[in-house]
């Protein structure tokens, strides 16, 4: 009885000629011989994503010299952007599981640095403002991150950590290369015409590479059954239903552990620099080492996408999500030196490449693909709520108290709780695989 590639790593059937080897179990290697290039435009796809959070941070100075705004004023487009994904993100993903990825990502990625351009057209206007980041929002959810790893989820499985890793490493790359691309463009262009140029620059680099490498196991076989004139089919993939997904257990504690999380951790991330000053170190080597976070979140995550591949998820999970707070205790406790310092932003940067993986990961693991876009759909919503509302809170503890101390603690607290709610998740999760054909 012959057994299809897409059976294999847990998808509905895709054609034969588009399958791995068929008589011999499949490989990590042999699934990233297959599909070599898929991650790596999937990276492409999500770094697009988060263009306006990694991007705008070189243009947050001359829009607000421009129109007379506070920093606050001319930021306050990325935390619409948050809400926006949190409220449709669960639509999104059920949309996804539906119709396939490839569409939307299509439609993203000429969306997404159109509108980001736009930005460059303001008024000064505060109503002008909101429409214009309001657009944005709205042109970011087909490329939100349920697009890129269902696609990746459906090609890989023995590798599946390490696609992930390679997939979410788009946000590393957008760190690294959009401050440099905006300083660059607005020191040559004016910030105006900069981010239109920044867009348009992105759009020629990445359109071409998820135009032809960007197909997950369902677009392959909707293509297929195009070709050969025959009606599209069903998805019909192993995993649980939304609703067995959404009133697990398991889910809850996913839940619990993302909001948990993305509420301390991206505060701590917005604010190190300010807490490492608070502490007396020089503001220009307070921003040396919280760059280490930036490089170090590459580190983790591709560190942790091979572990994930070798030892229990949950464990792996639990250890990743407990770094910080070491990190907290350093900041806390331990004398004020650089090298102490540097640890504490190591530590953190491991976490911060790493929380990702880990959810997607675990996720796809004890859910399958059936309903993968939905139930991350879920989680995007936790992560966003926490993204949008723990910087605030951060800021708000210092107003209050002039320390970032209670925070600290706060954070400290958080994290052993989300570690907590990962390591009690069942270290074996339950094998969904697609009937055989």
């Amino acid at each position: 009885m012959r057994v299809e590639a897409a059976d294999a790593v847990g998808v509905g059937a895709v054609p034969a000629n588009d399958a791995l080897v068929q008589a011999e179990p499949i490989t990590g290697g042999a699934e990233w011989r297959a599909y070599p290039m898929l991650p790596i435009a999937a990276a492409f796809g999500y770094a697009t994503s988060v263009i306006h959070i990694y991007g705008f941070g070189p243009y947050v100075v001359p829009v607000s010299q421009a129109f007379g705004w506070s920093r606050a004023m001319a930021t306050a487009g990325i935390s619409l952007a948050t809400i926006v994904q949190a409220f449709f993100g669960i639509l999104i993903g059920l949309a996804v599981d539906r119709f396939g990825p490839r569409g939307f990502a299509l439609l993203g990625i000429v969306l997404v640095p159109a509108t980001f351009g736009l930005i460059g057209t303001a008024t000064g206007s505060d109503l002008n403002w909101y429409l214009l980041w309001g657009l944005l929002s709205l042109c970011v959810l087909p490329v939100q991150a349920t697009i890129w790893t269902s696609a990746v989820a459906s090609r890989f499985t023995v590798s599946r950590g390490m696609a992930f890793a390679v997939t979410l490493c788009g946000a590393s790359i957008a760190a690294t290369v959009f401050p440099l691309m905006g300083s660059y463009l607005i020191g040559r262009l004016g910030w105006r015409l900069a981010l239109a140029a920044q867009g348009g620059l992105w759009l020629l680099l990445a359109f071409p590479i998820i135009f032809v490498f960007f197909r997950s196991a369902f677009d392959r076989e909707k293509g297929a059954r195009k070709v050969a004139g025959e009606k599209p089919k069903p998805r019909d993939l192993p995993g649980a239903t939304l609703r067995e997904g959404v009133f697990s257990t398991i889910y809850a504690r996913l839940f619990v552990a993302c909001l948990l999380f993305t509420f301390t951790i991206l505060a701590l991330v917005v604010h190190f620099v300010p807490i490492l000053t608070d502490r007396g170190a020089d503001p220009v080597a307070a921003a040396g080492l919280a760059s280490l976070i930036g490089v170090f979140s590459l580190v983790g995550r591709l560190t942790t996408g091979a572990l994930l591949d070798r030892f229990p998820a949950s464990l792996v999970g639990a250890v990743v999500f407990v770094l910080p707070v070491g990190s907290c205790l350093i900041l806390l406790l331990a004398a004020s030196s650089y090298f102490a310092l540097g640890l504490a932003a190591t530590l953190v940067g491991l976490t911060l490449g790493a929380e990702i993986d880990v959810v997607v990961y675990l996720l796809s693991r004890h859910f399958g693909l059936k309903n993968f876009g939905g139930l991350y759909g879920g989680l995007l919503a936790a992560l966003s709520i926490g993204t949008a509302a723990g910087p605030l809170a951060a800021s708000s503890v210092f107003d209050h108290t002039g320390s970032y101390a209670l925070f600290l603690w706060g954070v400290l607290g958080c994290m052993a709780a989300s570690s907590v709610a990962i390591a009690s998740l069942p270290w074996k999760a339950r094998e969904w695989s697609a009937p055989r054909v």
